[in-house]
């Protein structure tokens, strides 16, 4: 019987010379995808930004905003192709790791109603809809409201998730 091999997966802090991937694959990945000033924006205020890497090449990323004991996940993306392995659920723990580490009481996000693969990832490690916001996001016949999540850090076990 062969032995299965697992891909090597890093998470590590996105760098400039990222950017092009990065924006290249939000492109192919959204309809109204963010532009690529907004994650080079991102990256000069200093928000933590990580890459997924498989076998070194990026295959995800994901952006926080963190202040006063909160974060927010910004964004977050896994590649078309490497979508189903798990991987958003990997990206996912190490973003509220880094919440955590950074003393985050609570994590927040907002998901489009449209995206039920998405929302039910982040229940399955404990966001709740806390409300939502109406017209939030573009869409194709105008606007979609957008659910806003929230996870409580104090509740969560102590490790990360996986």
């Amino acid at each position: 019987m062969a032995a299965v091999v697992k891909p090597v997966i890093q998470v590590r802090g996105m760098r400039s010379e990222d950017l092009a991937t990065v924006s290249a694959l939000e492109n192919i990945s959204y309809e109204f995808p963010w532009s690529a000033g907004i994650f080079s924006d991102c990256v000069k205020a200093g928000h933590p930004c990580w890459v997924l890497c498989v076998r070194e090449a990026i295959a995800g990323y994901g952006i926080l905003s963190m202040g006063a004991g909160e974060a927010h996940v910004l964004n977050i993306c896994i590649a078309p192709d490497y979508r189903g392995r798990g991987l958003g659920r990997h990206l996912l723990g190490r973003l509220l790791d880094i919440a955590r580490w950074n003393g985050a009481e609570r994590v927040f996000l907002e998901v489009r109603p449209s995206n039920p693969l998405a929302k039910a990832l982040y229940e399955s490690v404990g966001f709740t809809e806390i409300g939502r916001r109406p017209r939030y996001y573009p869409a194709r016949d105008g606007r979609e409201d957008a659910i806003v999540m929230a996870l409580n850090m104090l509740d969560m076990a102590a490790g990360h998730i996986e």
